[in-house]
């Protein structure tokens, strides 16, 4: 949804042993239409991006207080759900939060940083199989355990906002209005709305995505899920 404000980018590098074919047949589908941004990964300098990832906890920090405002104003709790909505396929546009993600990554002791990475590969791998056969499939992210996000601090945007009914004004559609998930809906049918606009937040991540790219000279695309993305660490 971030490209209604900015072109989105990302980049990345496979780090698989050289006998791991298995791993490297899992993610072909995803990756093979990006040589030049795997390539482009191992120049980015730390250096260089750390100072937008502080940026970018500033914005995280605002999203989190309207959330928890909202849903103090709704009495929503999201705990316990049957329909998590770590089972959903949602993809990830920015950069921004493919660094900040790896960042979370890599604070995982070295047992759980390669599980986590082979639940991913698993679930890379049934998803291309779902996809090539028409099936749908719902399948828990490998952050997920024991219902609680193993980098939960380095969540990406829509993991901090999604659940809770909002607004987002499109370039030329005017305001739009989105409703609550399921169960938010059974827990607060009736209520008057809370004034819940993402807008601002999805201009100041498409402003400091832009700048990024600009300070590691990148201009490449992304377009990947959480599973995907730990493929590649």
């Amino acid at each position: 949804m971030l490209s209604i404000f900015t072109q989105k980018s990302f980049s990345l590098r496979l780090n698989f042993s050289p006998n791991n074919s298995y791993a490297r047949r899992s993610c072909d589908a995803t990756m093979k239409s990006r040589p030049s941004t795997l390539q482009m990964l191992p120049k980015i300098d730390r250096k260089t991006y750390a100072p937008f990832l502080e940026r970018l906890k500033i914005i995280y920090s605002a999203m989190d207080k309207k959330y928890r405002e909202a849903a103090d104003y709704y009495n929503f709790h999201c705990t316990g759900c049957d329909d998590s909505c770590c089972f959903t396929r949602f993809y990830h546009h920015t950069l921004l939060e493919y660094l900040y993600i790896r960042e979370g990554y890599h604070t995982l002791v070295n047992e759980k940083q390669v599980e986590v990475k082979h639940g991913a590969l698993e679930i890379c791998r049934k998803t291309r199989e779902a996809d090539e056969k028409g099936a749908p499939v719902r399948l828990m992210c490998p952050l997920n355990v024991n219902d609680l996000c193993l980098i939960y601090t380095y969540r990406p945007m829509i993991c901090r906002l999604h659940g809770i009914p909002h607004a987002l004004q499109r370039p030329g559609q005017g305001l739009l209005y989105a409703e609550g998930c399921e169960v938010f809906t059974a827990q607060c049918q009736g209520k008057e709305r809370f004034e819940f606009d993402r807008t601002p937040f999805y201009i100041e991540m498409a402003e400091l995505e832009k700048e990024l790219k600009q300070a590691v000279g990148m201009t490449q695309k992304i377009k990947m899920t959480v599973a995907q993305m730990l493929t590649t660490f």
